[in-house]
């Protein structure tokens, strides 16, 4: 697994360097074409003088923060009936590995033991807007949204390749700028309600019910969020296989009451971080991505992850995990 996340490590901070054009590269191409196609009338000092002041200005010319373009994309497309609007990650892993593969929790099943550590993994998250117009002030808006993330345990075929853990997310939610302007940047505010669940029965039973508020900054390529919420208590079970009751009482000790992110974009790269404490019980997650382009409108999408509550049916069991695949929307 080391060899793995060192592999991993060396992939996030020296793949973009692999395809990355330099001013130099823009300053070379533009000399290069204007030689070619130039009419003789302009000396060689002229077009050195012009292709500096073209890159120059390319550099210097500003670009739209990332919150602010993503809302002026989906402003445009929002009420167009072919088009489904993103709300996190979409995003296919073919090939996942994980350094511990959460056994304990189908202890007695088929498929206890016959797990992989490697897995595939996706992610489908959509939302929708139901204000047409403003509510309560300009750009402003109420929406509901739903995330299905999966973990398939496709290289199992001894035990028919079955989907593992499956996690439903629906939750509304209303979103309104700030006038709020730290640093130069923007800000933005989101609270909502959300319900998380793994659809099983009885002993593989795993959900919960949150109030969240969200805070987003923006300053150019770089986008911070403070996440904090309160779960909704539920009753306690009467006995420990009964359909009504809460689940797991005590994923707050592993999940924690808050989470943080960040998100930066260098040229048509985006790295990003997820964590998440309890500073009461000292367990946490973290988790590091990075998208690319491939080809078209695919990116390739690379992320490793480490701590607890990668999912609900993980959400006390500690791991590592690397995976590999493309990504069909970046988180921005």
């Amino acid at each position: 697994m080391k060899s793995l996340t060192h592999f991993f490590l060396f992939t996030l901070f020296t793949a973009p360097t692999m395809a990355l054009a330099s001013p130099d590269d823009d300053y070379d191409a533009c000399l290069l074409n204007a030689v070619k196609n130039q009419n003789g009338e302009l000396t060689l000092n002229q077009i050195r003088t012009r292709c500096q002041k073209i890159v120059t200005h390319t550099d210097n010319t500003p670009k739209t923060p990332m919150v602010t373009q993503r809302l002026q994309n989906e402003r445009e497309t929002t009420f167009d009936p072919f088009v489904i609007t993103p709300h996190r990650m979409n995003y296919f892993l073919p090939v996942t590995l994980t350094d511990s593969i959460n056994r304990a929790a189908y202890a007695g099943s088929e498929w206890d033991n016959h797990l992989k550590n490697a897995e595939a993994e996706f992610q489908i998250s959509f939302k929708t807007p139901l204000n047409y117009d403003d509510l309560l002030i300009d750009g402003d808006g109420l929406f509901l949204a739903f995330t299905l993330n999966s973990y398939w345990q496709v290289y199992a075929g001894d035990i028919s390749r079955p989907f593992r853990e499956t996690n439903y997310r629906p939750e509304m939610f209303y979103f309104a700028p700030t006038p709020w302007t730290p640093f130069g940047g923007n800000t933005w505010a989101t609270i909502g309600i959300e319900h998380q669940s793994n659809g099983r029965t009885q002993g593989l039973s795993r959900s919960w019910n949150r109030i969240y508020s969200d805070f987003i900054f923006e300053k150019e390529n770089f986008v911070f969020t403070l996440r904090p919420w309160w779960r909704i208590p539920e009753d306690k079970k009467k006995e420990p296989n009964s359909p009504t009751g809460d689940d797991n009482p005590d994923i707050e000790k592993y999940m924690g009451h808050f989470q943080v992110g960040a998100v930066y974009k260098w040229d048509d790269y985006e790295f990003s971080f997820i964590g998440r404490e309890n500073f009461a019980t000292h367990k946490g997650y973290g988790e590091l991505g990075l998208t690319f382009p491939l080809w078209g409108k695919l990116r390739g999408y690379t992320k490793y992850s480490t701590g607890y509550g990668e999912n609900l049916i993980d959400y006390n069991h500690k791991q590592q995990r690397i995976g590999v695949g493309i990504a069909l929307t970046d988180l921005l």
